[in-house]
């Protein structure tokens, strides 16, 4: 592959959402680095979010240039794949008025947890109906052709109007994806979960309920404490927004404690608590309090209501 394909000529009226496949450190460093050349030389704001080896070697590639480039720790921001939106959100809003801007971002990489990868997956999907109708801007995202299962590499042609380098036989599904996969049910809980309904007048008992599990199930303290805050401010959401009441789910599975707070209500935005702080509508302040404080996060919402689910890492 000629990683000079990467560059995007400057003819931007929209966001930019390309794909590029590579194989192995090295050839990560070739599909991007003329990119972020690309943008440095025309004055352009770069943001760049990778893992951490890979930005040693990205920032050494770049030489002088680095100088000029933001570098954002992925495997940190993108732990939780929705808080990396609002970091887009804040660059976008940081680089205002100071020209063109573009970045690199690798959600998606090899070893990942499955649940991890259909929330990276879910997250990219959400990005071009994050950033449709907004301002121009390119981002860029590597896929490591070398390491990633088929499927994988599927998802991100169907995430991608452009894919360079791309050999699976798939196509970009559009933005409206996103909703499509928002409103797609999870895997039901197991039969064996403990589970809890609740109202307005249940939310102290509610704490002391997801406090004695996760202990039970060895989350750690500070853990725990964020993951009964979490559970709090979601079961407030149902009590408040989700039709008065809502039920309570965890358990256990290999290598996390899980949480799930269902109600009847609808979200309709499938962004929900991905909004920068100061923007976030009322009803979205407990999810993205959620996401702040819990390893992973996934939301669903459709018209037979929402499920919030919460992992703590064991």
């Amino acid at each position: 592959m000629d990683a000079s394909s990467c560059a995007v000529e400057d003819t931007r009226t929209g966001f930019e959402h390309h794909a590029v496949f590579y194989s192995g450190l090295d050839g990560l460093v070739a599909a991007v680095v003329p990119f972020i050349e690309d943008g440095v030389d025309r004055g352009e704001q770069v943001l760049v979010a990778l893992r951490h080896d890979a930005l040693v070697a990205v920032e050494h590639a770049l030489g002088g240039r680095a100088i000029r480039v933001d570098f954002v720790d992925m495997g940190e921001l993108g732990a939780n794949p929705a808080c990396i939106i609002p970091e887009w959100r804040r660059f976008l809003e940081d680089a205002a008025g100071e020209g063109p801007v573009r970045g690199v971002g690798e959600p998606v990489w090899s070893g990942r947890r499955d649940v991890e990868m259909q929330e990276a997956v879910l997250h990219e999907a959400l990005l071009n109906l994050a950033f449709d109708g907004g301002p121009a801007w390119q981002l860029l995202c590597p896929y490591d052709a070398s390491a990633l299962p088929p499927e994988v590499l599927a998802e991100a042609a169907r995430t991608h109007p452009v894919a360079t380098g791309a050999t699976v036989a798939a196509a970009y599904s559009g933005p409206d994806e996103a909703r499509v996969r928002f409103s797609s049910p999870l895997p039901s809980a197991p039969e064996d979960a403990d589970a809890v309904a609740f109202g307005r007048g249940d939310l102290a008992g509610l704490r002391a309920v997801v406090a004695r599990l996760a202990a039970q199930a060895g989350v750690g303290g500070g853990a725990a404490d964020d993951l009964v805050l979490a559970c709090h401010e979601l079961a407030t959401n149902s009590v408040v927004h989700g039709g008065g009441s809502g039920v309570l789910k965890a358990w256990t599975e290999p290598g996390a404690f899980v949480a799930e707070v269902s109600d009847a209500g609808v979200i309709r935005d499938p962004l929900v608590g991905r909004d920068l702080l100061q923007e976030l509508a009322e009803n979205g302040r407990g999810i993205w309090m959620a996401n702040q404080l819990c390893d992973l996060v996934q939301v669903r919402s459709g018209e037979d209501g929402t499920v919030v689910r919460l992992f703590s890492w064991l």
